[in-house]
């Protein structure tokens, strides 16, 4: 009987322990007004996945679609760290890169369509040390898209000067190639932040 009291006893005790350490502290203010702020920009992003000097490498590929040739064949997971330029060229100046992962979504070879998610961070410049992080299914498109194709992915974040920013991006294709699946794209982006 003593030891069934002490035991129960034990229990009480460590019953009214726990919650007094399973708390945390917390303490809620009310933020002041928020000044929001628009940022436009305006850049080149240059996807490389052959060459001497590749940007973009595959990282998983399913067994089922390796019989179909595709530059970015279904269900193939690519990781990436693709440059940022001033310029059309790959060999313009350089303001930063793009590093993230895309998973290829098309089952027609002859089209592209990808969950895509990057970072995109300045190196220089104004914004140097800021980053924006677009998360977004980047929509079916042939290849090679005439220059006039434009499309919209969104942005859900970002840091440094780019604090808690949303927004989206306009992509177009400046120059693409379907055999390597190379391409250049401009880059529109609207951004709204604190």
């Amino acid at each position: 009987m003593e030891k069934r009291m002490i035991f129960a006893w034990a229990m009480i005790f460590c019953l009214a322990v726990a919650p007094v350490y399973g708390q945390y502290y917390s303490k809620t203010i009310k933020a002041g007004p928020r000044v929001e702020k628009m940022t436009r920009l305006r850049f080149f992003y240059h996807d490389i996945p052959v060459g001497k000097d590749p940007t973009t490498f595959l990282i998983a590929q399913a067994n089922i679609t390796q019989k179909f040739f595709s530059p970015s064949p279904y269900g193939s997971l690519y990781s990436m760290d693709d440059p940022l330029t001033l310029g059309p060229n790959r060999t313009s100046k350089m303001v930063g890169n793009a590093q993230g992962l895309y998973l290829a979504l098309s089952k027609d070879p002859t089209k592209f369509s990808a969950v895509f998610y990057a970072d995109f961070a300045f190196t220089t410049g104004k914004f140097k040390g800021s980053s924006f992080s677009l998360f977004s299914r980047y929509p079916l498109t042939d290849f090679v898209p005439g220059p006039n194709v434009i499309r919209e992915m969104a942005i859900v974040g970002g840091t440094g000067a780019f604090r808690m920013a949303k927004g989206f991006a306009l992509f177009r294709a400046s120059s693409s190639s379907a055999k390597t699946g190379d391409a250049s794209l401009e880059v529109d982006v609207t951004l709204y932040h604190y």
